[in-house]
């Protein structure tokens, strides 16, 4: 992880960002004591579209029967 004081431009602060973005760490520091880290935000996932698997699973009339008592008991039910 690197480090660097906080005594930054906007510029430097946006280089810095975009090593961010490419999944480095880096910590803040104030008078060489480290105060903060910047780390990589959650990657955008994908927007969810219902039906999209439609076709590629199946399930037969097994899966819908009930679980036998000695399931049940196991998951506590």
């Amino acid at each position: 992880m690197a480090a660097v004081t906080i005594h930054l431009d906007t510029a430097a602060l946006a280089k810095l960002l975009e090593r961010v973005e490419a999944g480095e760490e880096i910590a803040l520091a104030w008078e060489d004591a480290p105060i903060a880290r910047l780390i990589p935000g959650a990657a955008h996932k994908p927007e969810r579209k219902p039906g999209r698997l439609k076709g590629e699973i199946s399930l037969d009339e097994a899966f819908f029967e009930p679980l036998p008592e000695e399931e049940l008991r196991a998951w506590g039910q």
